[in-house]
């Protein structure tokens, strides 16, 4: 087990892949390392990915003093999807096993979606004493919620987010939204589904409110959610989100005026995640309190367990954890 925090070492980074729909290898690696732009363009089955990394002027890429130096893919896809991410995104050392990574690395970031794969993707890092950063969502399920919870009490290092709460366009409001007054009605479309994307609508609101989300109501369907949060302050939320519905934003409407905000730039909101994980590693200091990451993951617990239920209105005490 190391030392935490690394202070200004070079740090060593592995990325953990794979699960459908989700290019987070490839584009993370290339926030870090660069990438090969003729590779990214024949090899990334995501075609908006090499698009965005090609608006980006050159400097923007690279976190000084730390790359991603091993990649390993398990799951929907593996070893060769790795060797296809690698050649891409400029990463030097292929694994076929993830616990290969160990003894290797100094951090590794768990780049899937799938929340219920996560304990046992991150188990083994973090009994290695390992600092992890985990991708959104951290979980699905209350008993993964306690385990993390546990593995937070027993002094395990690892950090999760939504890349939303970076949007540029965003991050005004979350500092001040006085010129709306008093905030009544928030409005927080996504696409995809609750399971995967749902912390995407809650973390790009979240930071607006803050803590303190009383119900969760899911009268929707796995295709199409249609999610309604209730906060102590009184604001009530929807989420409306479903496969193949595009686009992201915010409407807010309070007592003295209304706005809506879209989220125009994916690049940096990814990379500002990144350049807090490494300053994390770096200092120690959390971009995200954690107490807030277990409420939004209640959140999502929540209105799994409302859809399943018909739609009841599901408190958040409900969620034990």
């Amino acid at each position: 087990m190391q030392n935490f925090p690394l202070n200004d070492k070079d740090l060593k980074i592995g990325i953990l892949g794979y699960t459908e729909g989700n290019g987070h290898p490839y584009s993370w690696s290339a926030m870090f390392n660069g990438y090969n732009k003729e590779l990214m363009e024949k090899e990334c089955p995501f075609p908006v990915i090499p698009d965005y990394l090609g608006k980006q002027p050159k400097e923007t890429f690279g976190i000084a003093g730390a790359k991603i130096t091993h990649i390993c893919c398990t799951g929907y896809e593996g070893i060769e999807r790795a060797r296809h991410v690698a050649k891409a995104s400029l990463i030097e050392n292929v694994v076929e096993k993830p616990e290969d990574m160990i003894g290797e690395v100094d951090a590794v970031i768990c780049a899937t979606d799938n929340g219920d794969e996560h304990v046992e993707r991150c188990k083994p890092f973090l009994d290695a004493g390992l600092p992890m950063f985990i991708d959104k969502p951290l979980i699905n399920k209350e008993e993964d919620l306690r385990t993390f919870i546990k593995w937070r009490k027993e002094g395990k290092k690892f950090i999760t987010s939504s890349c939303m709460r970076y949007a540029k366009e965003f991050e005004p409001y979350y500092k001040t939204t006085y010129e709306l007054g008093k905030l009544m009605y928030i409005c927080s479309p996504m696409s995809k589904k609750w399971e995967t994307y749902g912390i995407h609508a809650i973390e790009q609101m979240y930071p607006i409110l803050g803590k303190g989300f009383v119900s969760v109501q899911n009268t929707g369907t796995y295709e199409q959610a249609q999610v309604h949060l209730v906060h102590e302050n009184g604001c009530r939320v929807d989420i409306p989100q479903g496969i193949g519905m595009a686009g992201a934003g915010i409407l807010m409407i309070g007592t003295k005026g209304s706005n809506y905000i879209r989220c125009m730039d994916s690049y940096y909101a990814f990379k500002k995640q990144l350049d807090l994980f490494v300053n994390w590693l770096r200092t120690g200091v959390e971009p995200v309190d954690f107490n807030d990451s277990v409420e939004m993951m209640k959140i999502v617990i929540a209105g799994l367990k409302s859809r399943e239920e018909n739609g009841r209105v599901v408190s958040l005490d409900e969620i034990r954890v």
